[in-house]
C-alpha cells in the first residue's frame, strides 16, 4: 500500500541515535511503515502521498515532555500573563494593562509568571501592586508555582495579618515589624487561592487546547501533567481531558499523574489507594491515562522548602529565620513516604517524585529502596519510577539511581548559572554544594534511566533550550557566564534520547522511537544539530511536527 507520507533526504534521529544508513521515513495511517534509504521509502509513494524533502534536515521522534503543567500554563497564559514582564515595573505595567483590560468589571485579578530571580531577596513586596491596583486583590503566582504574590487587599480578603500564623505546610513572608509582606510560600497559598474564583471545565479545556497549541509548535507531541488534582487553586484536570480526548481534540499524547497530597497520614493509604485504582481506570477508559503518582518530597531551595542533609547558610530571608536547625521540610514524614510509595507500587501505580534537596532526593530513594525489599514481585508489570529535578544530590546517592532503576527526569534549563541560581540558590547552599547540582553525565554513567521535561510553565517548554543548557552547562542568554559544574555536561545524542526515547519510556508510551509499526510521532528540525557547534544547538527550531500521522504543527 503508498504511504501517506513520505519525508525523505535527510538525518534520522531515531530515539536512541543517529541512525548510519537511514534518509527517510514513510508514515502509513497512524504508524511508522518504513526506516530506511531514499530509495526504499520513495518506492512506497503513490499519487496521493505527501511527500517532505527535508533537505538535510533532522527528523526525530517527537518529543515527550516528562513532566510538564499543560493546562496550568494555558490557562495561565490567557490569564494575567507575567512571562517576559522583568522586573517590578514590568509587573506593574502588565497587572494595570490587564486591570483595564475586557475583565475590568471582575473583582480577582490572577495570574502567573513572575520570576524570583527579578528582585532582591527573591520576592517581592504587597506594596509594588498596591501602587497600580490598590483597591481589587491581585493574586499571582510565581514561575515555579511554590509561591504566590498577592497585594494588601487580597491579604485584608483572607483576613491574614501579623497575628496569622503558618500553616504546616508553609509559611507567610513577613516584613521586620511581623506584618505579611504579600508573599505566601507553599501551603500559605490556600490561605488566599481558596477565596478565588472557581475555575470552570470550560477554562481548563481552553487551557489545555492552548498548552497543546503550545507545546505542538515546539515539536511536543507527548506529556506527562504533572499534577492531577486539586492543587494550589486549580482543580483536577483529568474531566476536562476526557472530554477532549472524546471530542477528538486531544492530538497529543497525554498521560497524567495524579497528586498525593501533603499532609496524608498512614490511616488515609488505603482510600487513597482505592480511590487512585477508580480514577486510574475512569480515565484510561477515556483515553487518559493516570498511572503515575505525584509526591512532592520537598519545596524548593530559594524559600528554603528544599529538604537539606545540612543546615542553609546563615542569610537572610523573608520566609523562615536563618538558624543552626534549618534544614528545610520533607512534607510526609518518612514512614508515611514509605508506606504509601510502597502501597501505590503494589498497586501498580510509578512513582514520580518531585525532589530538590540532597536530603529530598535520599529520602526519596529510600522510599523506593523500602518498597523494592518489602513489595513482592509478580507477573510482567515493572515500576518505572521517576525523580523530577534531582537538583542537589549527595555524592554518595548519585549511584542509587542505577541501582534502583530510579528514571531522573531532567529539568535541564536549571542546571545553568542564571540570575537566580547567582544571586538566591548558591547563598543559600554554599559554593561547596553548589557542585553536587544536577549530575546528570555521573548519573548517566552510573547506570540511571535518562527522561526530561520542561515543568513548563515553570520554565521554557522549548526542547532546544534545555538541549542547549544539558550539553553546554550555559544559558544560552548568558554565554559569557562560566558553565555550571561542566563534569556533567550532556552529550548532544544522550540529551535528545532522553527527550525523546526516554521520556516516552517512562509515560509509558510507545512513541518516542522511530521503528516500522510504531506510533508516526515525528518532528522536523529547521537544522541538523549534529551539524552545530554546541553553542548554537539553542537557535534549533521546528519546522513541522507530526502526531499520530497527522500534521498539527507547520511552520
Amino acid at each position: 500500500m503508498p504511504a501517506d507520507l513520505v519525508l525523505h533526504n535527510g538525518r534520522v534521529f531515531d530515539g536512541l541515535s543517529l541512525h548510519p544508513t537511514a534518509t527517510a521515513v514513510a508514515v502509513a495511517g497512524d504508524a511508522i511503515a518504513t526506516v530506511g534509504t531514499d530509495a526504499k521509502v520513495l518506492a512506497v509513494t503513490g499519487p496521493r502521498t505527501d511527500v517532505v524533502d527535508l533537505r538535510g534536515r533532522l527528523l526525530t521522534p517527537g518529543f515527550t515532555d516528562a513532566h510538564a503543567h499543560t493546562f496550568m500554563g494555558g490557562i495561565e497564559a490567557l490569564a494575567c500573563n507575567l512571562e517576559g514582564h522583568r522586573g517590578a515595573g514590568g509587573v506593574q505595567r502588565a497587572v494595570a494593562a490587564h486591570a483595564a483590560g475586557p475583565g475590568r468589571n471582575q473583582d480577582w485579578i490572577t495570574g502567573a509568571g513572575w520570576y524570583k530571580g527579578d528582585f532582591d531577596g527573591g520576592f517581592p513586596d504587597a506594596r509594588v501592586l498596591d501602587a497600580v491596583v490598590p483597591h481589587r486583590p491581585v493574586h499571582l503566582i510565581n514561575r515555579d508555582h511554590h509561591s504566590a504574590w498577592v497585594n494588601t487587599a487580597a491579604l485584608e480578603r483572607a483576613g491574614i495579618d501579623a497575628r496569622t500564623p503558618d500553616p504546616p505546610d508553609g509559611r507567610i513572608g513577613r516584613r521586620a515589624d511581623g506584618s505579611p509582606s504579600g508573599i505566601l510560600h507553599e501551603g500559605a497559598m490556600s490561605l488566599v487561592a481558596r477565596l478565588l474564583p472557581p475555575v470552570t471545565r470550560a477554562t481548563v479545556e481552553a487551557g489545555i487546547l492552548y498548552g497543546q497549541r503550545h507545546l505542538h509548535a515546539l515539536g511536543v507531541t507527548g506529556w506527562q501533567e504533572a499534577i492531577i488534582g486539586d492543587y494550589a487553586g486549580y482543580p483536577d484536570a483529568a474531566p476536562a481531558y476526557r472530554s477532549l480526548a472524546a471530542s477528538g481534540q486531544l492530538t497529543g499524547r497525554a498521560t497524567g499523574a495524579l497528586w498525593v497530597p501533603r499532609g496524608l497520614t498512614l490511616q488515609d493509604i488505603p482510600d487513597l489507594i482505592g480511590d487512585f485504582r477508580e480514577r486510574r481506570r475512569i480515565n484510561a477508559e477515556a483515553g487518559f491515562p493516570t498511572s503515575s503518582a505525584k509526591i512532592m518530597v520537598d519545596g524548593v531551595p530559594e524559600n528554603r522548602t528544599a529538604a537539606l542533609l545540612e543546615p542553609y547558610e546563615p542569610v537572610g530571608c523573608d520566609c523562615v529565620p536563618a538558624s543552626a536547625a534549618d534544614r528545610g521540610p520533607t512534607y510526609l514524614p518518612p514512614e508515611v513516604l514509605d508506606a504509601v510509595v510502597a502501597a501505590l507500587q503494589s498497586a501498580r501505580f510509578d512513582l514520580h517524585l518531585h525532589a530538590i534537596g540532597d536530603r529530598a532526593v535520599r529520602t526519596g530513594l529510600d522510599a523506593v529502596a523500602h518498597a523494592r525489599t518489602h513489595v513482592p514481585s509478580g507477573g510482567s508489570w515493572r515500576p518505572r519510577h521517576t525523580m523530577a529535578h534531582v537538583q542537589l544530590v549527595h555524592p554518595d546517592d548519585v549511584p542509587r539511581f542505577g541501582e534502583l532503576g530510579v528514571t531522573v527526569n531532567a529539568q535541564a534549563l536549571w542546571a545553568c548559572s542564571d540570575e537566580q541560581m547567582r544571586a538566591l540558590t548558591v547563598p543559600l547552599i554554599g559554593e561547596d554544594r553548589a557542585q553536587w547540582q544536577y549530575p546528570f553525565a555521573s548519573m548517566l554513567s552510573g547506570g540511571a534511566p535518562l527522561a526530561m521535561g520542561s515543568d513548563w510553565s515553570v520554565s521554557d517548554a522549548d526542547p532546544w533550550q534545555a538541549l542547549h543548557v544539558a550539553v553546554n552547562r550555559t544559558h544560552p542568554d548568558h554565554p559569557g557566564i562560566p558553565p555550571l559544574v561542566p563534569r556533567e555536561a550532556l552529550t548532544l545524542r544522550a540529551a535528545l534520547s532522553a527527550y525523546t526515547a526516554g521520556s516516552a519510556r517512562v509515560t509509558r508510551s510507545t512513541a518516542g522511537i522511530l521503528r516500522a509499526g510504531l506510533p508516526a510521532d515525528l518532528a522536523v528540525l529547521t537544522v541538523d544539530p549534529f551539524a552545530l557547534e554546541a553553542s548554537e544547538l539553542h537557535t534549533v527550531a521546528v519546522d513541522l511536527t507530526v502526531a499520530g500521522g497527522h500534521v498539527v504543527f507547520e511552520r
